[in-house]
């Protein structure tokens, strides 16, 4: 089973997931191109894990299509395992077993065949930094050192696709740093990359990425595609009273977001609000703080706000 550089590794039309009344993931449409890091983000309960379990076969869809490297599912979700990894935001190796105990535990539960399994294990252990640790027990290691293990872990039988979801939540950003370096190697030569997050630092090092809200797909594209459908709607505010121009600006019809930054604000306005930076004046002058408003190119943050609150003309939630 091989995918081509250019083809889709994941297709899903109108994917749809029910828990009784709830719908957590509401008709979603997804291609994810071979070869690339994928990213999804967006916060808590927006169907992002869902919808990762029913591409990799966990569960059933209540209703549309799915296939992943050429494969129908849930129906060839069986063939399908050998082709994939998963890795979790939870550390769920065996914290009483070393690096390489572990590292050899999965290798036998993926099927790897023994004769290539101590090659592969000592690949795995120089590639990720574990030649000084191999002997150290999991449970012992730092929030870092345990997802590179992960990591390491989820690839160990080589699969074409590799699902991470949120696998960074709980570590600190020079181990972040390092554990992307390590996705964008696994990219190079040859593996397609899902993952969720609801970081945005982690969103913008994604070749694409998709935004869910609510079990619905909001937004899809490249981070630079994104932010450039939000030219001229982002502007900073440099006033010596943040706190004021904040509250005179929240709540301006057609404002989607106001967020304080250091001493300025950052804020988001609709697409159909009209002469912006007049309307942005004259609420800040009625309201008394002395303020400058100026153009600011839109970022990655700011698509995500414009794509969770479209119809919320009054911004009642600061960015």
């Amino acid at each position: 089973m091989t995918t081509d550089a250019g083809s889709v590794a994941i297709r899903a039309r109108g994917l749809t997931r029910r828990f009784g009344k709830l719908v957590a993931v509401d008709h979603v449409d997804l291609e994810v191109p071979a070869k690339r890091v994928y990213g999804f983000l967006g916060p808590n309960g927006s169907g992002k894990s869902t919808t990762i379990r029913m591409l990799c076969g966990l569960l059933t869809p209540t209703d549309g299509e799915i296939e992943v490297l050429g494969l129908k599912i849930p129906a060839q979700a069986d063939e399908l395992r050998p082709h994939i990894g998963y890795m979790t935001q939870k550390f769920s190796l065996f914290e009483d077993l070393s690096v390489r105990e572990n590292l050899e535990f999965l290798a036998a539960i993926q099927g790897v065949p023994k004769a290539k399994t101590k090659g592969r294990i000592d690949e795995l252990i120089g590639q990720y930094h574990f030649g000084d640790r191999q002997q150290q027990l999991a449970g012992s290691m730092s929030g870092g050192q345990k997802q590179r293990l992960a990591l390491a872990c989820a690839v160990i039988h080589e699969p074409e696709l590799l699902f991470l979801d949120e696998p960074t939540s709980a570590v600190d950003p020079e181990s972040r740093r390092d554990f992307w370096e390590k996705l964008f190697e696994l990219a190079d030569n040859g593996t397609t990359l899902l993952v969720s997050t609801h970081l945005m630092d982690e969103a913008e090092r994604c070749h694409r990425l998709a935004i869910l809200d609510r079990g619905a797909l909001v937004a899809d594209g490249t981070p630079r595609e994104l932010t450039a459908e939000l030219d001229g709607r982002t502007f900073i505010v440099d006033t010596a009273d943040p706190r004021a121009a904040q509250r005179a600006l929240v709540e301006l019809p057609g404002v989607l977001g106001v967020a304080q930054v250091g001493n300025t604000l950052r804020v988001l306005v609709a697409e159909d609000i009209g002469d912006v930076t007049q309307r942005l004046d004259q609420a800040l002058a009625t309201a008394g703080p002395k303020a400058d408003v100026v153009p600011a190119p839109p970022s990655l943050e700011d698509v995500f706000v414009a794509a969770t609150r479209k119809g919320d003309a009054h911004g009642e939630r600061t960015a």
